[in-house]
């Protein structure tokens, strides 16, 4: 009875292993596709920021000259209506009584005097203004157009390369999601933080060579044995990746998830 229950662990740990093993395969098949894209997703996050802000830079320079032509326009008409009060006022000079009035409409025409100057002082700021918001709106007019051809031609060629390997990588997905529910919540969830702390993402190694498949250091023979026979599952001492016996999975395209 004791031999029977002892035989049915081990069995549960070599399906264990199994599962665990070709869950790795097929998540190795999924990093060598998403390898092919390179750094392009990464390339067009950058350029699609870049734009974005180029456009936001783009409006808000739009917005300021024509808030600058809109001072422009306020300070010519102020200056007309300035120049219009000195006329009324110079006319009423002559018809003043006493010296009082003559030097109260005397201070009026001064004052308007300098408004006018204030205001083209305003208008000269403004003009200087409008000249290098307008330099700088067709710089950035320039770059926008520039980076979103980037855009365009780096999405073109990510878009193409997602559609030649999509189809693959959904069946592969819908794969290492079956595979996954076959494995207790305990191993996933290690199998997973190995895969996310290894380079390569291999958390399930055979060993090859005397050596551990993920970081090539010597296995002794007692503990290669114990691998062989499948009884527990066993980690690499120096890597951490769980050691499996490479005739687990008969063609089981071991040489697919060697590191690139």
């Amino acid at each position: 009875m004791a031999a029977k229950i002892k035989e049915k662990i081990d069995a549960s740990v070599e399906g264990k292993l199994k599962s665990l093993y070709q869950l790795q395969l097929i998540d190795s098949k999924i990093d060598r596709l998403r390898t092919v894209r390179g750094e392009l997703p990464l390339e067009v996050a950058d350029l699609e920021d870049t734009v974005l802000g180029l456009e936001t830079r783009l409006k808000n320079v739009e917005e300021e000259v024509a808030e600058l032509e809109t001072t422009l326009n306020e300070k010519k008409q102020a200056i007309k209506d300035f120049q219009a009060n000195i006329k009324k006022y110079e006319s009423q000079q002559g018809k003043v009584r006493n010296n009082r009035e003559y030097d109260a409409i005397t201070k009026e025409v001064e004052f308007q005097n300098l408004e006018i100057q204030l205001a083209e002082k305003r208008m000269k700021e403004a003009k200087a203004s409008v000249i290098i918001k307008t330099e700088l709106l067709e710089k950035s007019k320039i770059e926008f157009e520039e980076r979103s051809k980037d855009l365009k031609a780096k999405k073109g060629e990510l878009d193409e390369i997602i559609a030649e390997t999509e189809k693959e990588e959904k069946e592969l997905m819908k794969d290492s999601e079956a595979a996954s529910a076959n494995i207790e919540d305990r191993l996933l969830n290690a199998y997973k933080r190995i895969r996310s702390n290894s380079r390569n993402g291999l958390a399930v190694v055979a060993v090859e060579r005397d050596a551990c498949g993920g970081c090539y250091n010597k296995i002794p023979p007692q503990r290669q044995l114990d691998i062989r026979l499948n009884k527990k599952i066993i980690v690499c001492e120096h890597c951490g990746r769980v050691l499996v016996d490479g005739m687990l999975i008969p063609d089981s395209g071991l040489e697919d998830v060697k590191k690139s």
